[in-house]
């Protein structure tokens, strides 16, 4: 019985000169490789360490009403993780800062996300020692966003406590802001499965961490707590601290179980997008009355008149 002849061989595939993108992308700027560019135009490639293996320190900073917030403690943060993860950049902390104060005034963002970021690049031989790669700084500035949207600001959010567990800090030193999300994304999903907006995962020994993004907070008889162990010491966490410390509010950073947390009086969480962010529904069930509490509404207002002040913010040059 004869074979049945070979099928002609396809022709190759047309080699493009450029990439075509056909994505969306917020409007904003972009710095890269010396370079200002819109955001649709900054790219990374596929090649770096940043995307193949998640090999990166980033931080955000957001810009209020044309001025940054804390910038300081945000650059304090980053040049931190820089040095813990052995990466270099051509830039001191007046030359990051000047790129980001232009990355928002070329913008034209009164209200504005901003975030530097150091990949570990790639090694131009392909080499698999992380020694040979060239380290590759960006910075970008888009709109302003919020882990939590207007009506949630105003009546609370609903959080789902994930029985996922936050990479432990023997492995991952958490103080180095990373994109290891792997876990927060999966505990995610489990808050969308049962209905709530976010979600909170847990720390190694089954104590409460952190969010996807944002630290937590929890009210019992006037006195804050917030998870000690295994969490990102974010920013917006500290000024809680900050403000619970002019305010005379006893704040301390502590094991915190998920009975305390569901027992609290107040619930908040934190973060660079958003602020102090009011939780009223945790699993379900409201968080005492179920409405945004005294002291949740009291550091809120504080936390935003402090933008306003010029030893905690400092104004972009617009030009």
């Amino acid at each position: 019985m004869s074979q049945a002849a070979p099928a002609p061989a396809a022709p190759l595939p047309v080699l493009s000169e450029r990439h075509l993108d056909p994505h969306a992308y917020p409007n904003g700027v972009a710095y890269l490789d010396g370079q200002y560019l819109p955001m649709s135009q900054a790219k990374v490639s596929v090649l770096d360490w940043g995307f193949l293996h998640s090999d990166a320190t980033y931080d955000t900073v957001h810009v209020w009403d044309g001025r940054f917030f804390r910038l300081d403690l945000h650059l304090d943060r980053f040049f931190g993780g820089l040095e813990k993860l052995r990466m270099i950049i051509p830039f001191d902390r007046d030359g990051v800062a000047e790129i980001l104060h232009n990355c928002v005034a070329l913008s034209g963002h009164r209200a504005a996300y901003v975030e530097m970021l150091c990949t570990r690049g790639a090694s131009p031989t392909f080499s698999r020692d992380p020694r040979q790669a060239i380290n590759r700084f960006m910075a970008f500035a888009v709109p302003f966003g919020s882990v939590a949207n207007a009506e949630q600001l105003r009546s609370g959010l609903h959080v789902a406590i994930s029985d996922k567990v936050r990479i432990p800090p023997a492995s991952i030193d958490p103080s180095i802001k990373n994109y290891h999300w792997l876990d927060l994304v999966r505990g995610l999903y489990d808050a969308y499965d049962r209905g709530a907006d976010t979600a909170l995962v847990l720390d190694f020994n089954g104590n409460l961490a952190e969010g996807p993004g944002f630290n937590v907070f929890c009210v019992r008889a006037g006195k804050l707590t917030t998870p000690a162990v295994g969490v990102l010491p974010g920013i917006t966490r500290r000024t809680v601290f900050d403000l619970c410390a002019e305010a005379g509010l006893p704040a301390v950073a502590a094991d915190v179980s998920v009975a305390a947390l569901k027992s609290a009086d107040e619930v908040f969480i934190t973060s660079t997008a958003g602020g102090i962010m009011p939780v009223t529904m945790i699993d379900g069930a409201p968080v005492a009355d179920g409405k945004v509490g005294a002291i949740t509404e009291r550091l809120m207002r504080l936390y935003w008149q402090k933008h306003e002040d010029p030893a905690w913010s400092s104004a972009v040059r617009y030009g």
